[in-house]
């Protein structure tokens, strides 16, 4: 039984994507695919959080032109009306996932919204994965009344509220706006979870120092495991910051929040040829990642998976031997061969996660 917490679906389906069909047959974008809904049911992903992800100056479906909120808002509402269809239709329960929400006991959500068939086997939280779709602070309570229980301030490219972390400059990209430290305080206030996998570095710092509240990295891995080509290569140059240091991994476990492991091969390990669909990351060096999560944290109730299968890459772009999440199982084998109890293991899989959002299977 999974808990995958970063998965691109409705992005994918605004681009031509079926997610009804097998990976293979779906068509749309990053082919050959890895996720469909079969898949996901066949390989034991119980839990999700699917993200309403835009993209700041991108030309396709999910792409706005930047800072125009009203155009990035048109995207995210379209997303959104995604993710409601497809609980009508029974794909999936939407589930608010809050975790104070959730361990109050409130299920589901609070709009007139049934599902034409009996109870899914999945159960949804949105996650909203770059926050320009929210025109102003002020707004967020609309999105919240409507799913949205995790909330990433940026993509990579960054935002009107802070800082992505592709954004470099000199010595280091820039924090929080007073939008975004406006912004997080209502999270706070409306109990949405702050996923930091997107943030600049400064931007993460400036979150920890404004707020004590529970953090995730939905889908990041260990930058101390990895060799960036940015390092070095131009005098004053900040490095990559796609992925976590060390003293934000120990912050997070601090807080009680978990990393999701990412199985972007170059998110995994350095040096690959991109133009080789064979030079892949083995499920061993993934494995690496997780326990670096756990080494620095202090325990292994802090990491779990965040896959982003078909985020931007094709299944040629994950560990060799995975092709979608019928393979997973075999992350886990690696961690037993690694001396992981089951209950550690179950932990990885689903229960870290399940704590979090206070979460259980449909």
């Amino acid at each position: 039984m999974w808990f995958d917490a970063h998965l691109d679906l409705a992005c994918l389906a605004e681009c031509g994507r079926d997610l009804s069909k097998p990976p293979l047959e779906g068509g749309g974008p990053f082919q050959p695919a890895a996720l469909s809904w079969p898949t996901m049911i066949a390989g034991g992903v119980r839990a999700c959080l699917g993200t309403i992800f835009t993209e700041s100056g991108g030309t396709d479906e999910v792409g706005y032109p930047a800072a125009d909120a009203e155009a990035a808002h048109r995207r995210g509402v379209a997303q959104l009306e995604r993710y409601h269809a497809w609980h009508k239709e029974g794909v999936f329960t939407l589930a608010d996932m809050r975790p104070e929400r959730a361990r109050s006991g409130v299920r589901g959500m609070n709009l007139p919204i049934a599902t034409d068939r009996g109870p899914a086997t999945l159960s949804l939280g949105i996650l909203m994965e770059c926050a320009d779709p929210i025109r102003s602070p002020d707004e967020l309570g609309w999105w919240v009344e409507r799913g949205v229980s995790v909330l990433g301030m940026a993509w990579g490219r960054g935002s009107r509220y802070t800082a992505g972390n592709a954004e470099r400059g000199p010595t280091d990209a820039p924090g929080l706006a007073p939008l975004g430290r406006e912004l997080a305080l209502a999270m706070d206030a409306e109990g949405v979870v702050h996923d930091l996998s997107h943030l600049s570095w400064h931007a993460m710092d400036d979150l920890f120092g404004l707020t004590d509240s529970l953090v995730i990295a939905s889908h990041s891995n260990c930058s101390a495991l990895l060799e960036w080509p940015a390092r070095g290569a131009i005098q004053g140059a900040a490095p990559n910051q796609r992925h976590l240091l060390d003293a934000h991994i120990k912050e997070i476990g601090r807080r009680g929040g978990v990393v999701g492991l990412n199985l972007v091969r170059s998110f995994i390990r350095s040096g690959l040829r991109r133009d080789d669909p064979n030079d892949r990351p083995s499920i061993d060096d993934a494995a690496d990642h997780i326990e670096h999560v756990c080494a620095i944290m202090g325990h292994r109730r802090g990491v779990g998976l965040g896959s982003d299968l078909d985020g931007g890459i094709t299944r040629n772009d994950i560990p060799a031997g995975i092709s979608s999440h019928e393979e997973m199982a075999l992350i886990s084998d690696a961690l037993r061969r690694r001396g992981w109890s089951d209950a550690d293991v179950a932990g990885f899989e689903w229960g870290n996660w399940a704590r979090v959002f206070a979460i259980k299977p449909a």
